[in-house]
């Protein structure tokens, strides 16, 4: 099954669904080699990942599927270096949260062949992206999981950017789950869709399995808006995530920062304090999950079970392919 729009046929794709960047949950190859293989966009988050392994798993990425991907940066702690790393190895995409990119960054970008997304929230972010020259602009719902600062919900938002960025291409985030958000999304307008939480409860998902299990068993109703975690970078957030133990006993933070539980970063092993921004990641984290943030949107009620990526978007496909033929 297959959905043509003007993203599938920018980057060669036979639905159009883009993997969000999903820093740490989508740091190793595995997620965006299925998703590149079922046909959609798949994304690698570098997060705070050193150039040379920014530059490794590009090539693991490469060396496992022909589909495209894009390399998503946190605007504020990208780097210089990552930059010349993305433009070296020629990606098909950058993608940037969380703040403008800087203009000679694009410019950059641009000239090596690499087209650029950004992720806003707000009407006006979006104009000024599409005026740096950005080629998609991801608009960002109030639904949405993760890291967060849109102004209206998703179904608000993304016909009022669609009427602005033009020819730029636009995609919807933020509550997104299956077929029926993303025929929604394509009759708002928009060209595609940004999918986090769906493809954080999937096989090949880095994320930890507790965490993946009470994706599947939370309703719509339990997640939150937050400036809980990471009061060492208050100016990175608020976040989206499930209500679990830390968040209902601590909604306004403060007080003693225990050592509830252990990763690796870096390939250093660190201790976790109350209210960290590290997510529980799979194979490397230790610990009290009712104590870490649990990213996850306003979707999470529709997550029904553990799946392949290659199953998720298949499925998803073929639900909207059906509702576009039945009211077309």
């Amino acid at each position: 099954m297959q959905i043509k729009t003007r993203l599938t046929y920018a980057y060669g794709l036979r639905t159009p669904i883009v993997q969000a960047g999903m820093a740490f949950v989508g740091m190793t190859p595995d997620l965006a080699v299925a998703v590149g293989d079922a046909g959609a966009m798949g994304s690698l988050g570098v997060g705070l990942m050193p150039p040379p392994a920014v530059t490794a798993t590009i090539a693991a990425i490469r060396a496992g599927t022909d589909g495209p991907f894009h390399v998503n940066l946190i605007t504020p702690f990208a780097t210089d270096a990552q930059i010349d790393v993305l433009c070296t190895a020629a990606v098909p995409a950058a993608s940037f949260h969380w703040g403008h990119p800087p203009r000679g960054w694009i410019d950059r970008l641009h000239e090596a062949g690499v087209r650029v997304f950004e992720q806003v929230g707000s009407v006006e972010d979006a104009r000024r992206a599409a005026g740096d020259g950005v080629d998609v602009v991801v608009a960002q719902g109030l639904e949405a999981g993760g890291h967060n600062f849109a102004t209206l919900p998703t179904f608000a938002l993304v016909p009022l950017v669609v009427d602005v960025v033009g020819p730029a291409l636009v995609l919807a985030a933020g509550g997104i789950a299956d077929g029926r958000g993303l025929a929604a999304a394509l009759m708002l307008g928009a060209d595609g869709v940004w999918l986090g939480t769906r493809l954080v409860a999937t096989d090949e998902s880095a994320a930890h399995e507790g965490y993946k299990d009470r994706l599947v068993a939370a309703r719509a109703e339990e997640t939150v808006r937050t400036s809980l975690f990471g009061p060492e970078t208050p100016d990175f957030n608020p976040m989206r995530v499930l209500r679990n133990r830390v968040v209902a006993e601590h909604p306004d933070g403060g007080g003693e920062r225990p050592v509830i539980g252990h990763t690796v970063l870096g390939g250093e092993e660190i201790d976790l304090l109350r209210y960290t921004n590290l997510v529980p990641m799979r194979g490397v984290t230790t610990g009290d999950l009712e104590e870490m943030p649990l990213l996850a949107g306003q979707g999470v009620g529709l997550v029904d079970a553990v799946k392949s990526a290659a199953t998720v978007i298949a499925d998803m496909t073929a639900q909207a392919a059906a509702l576009l033929t039945r009211h077309a």
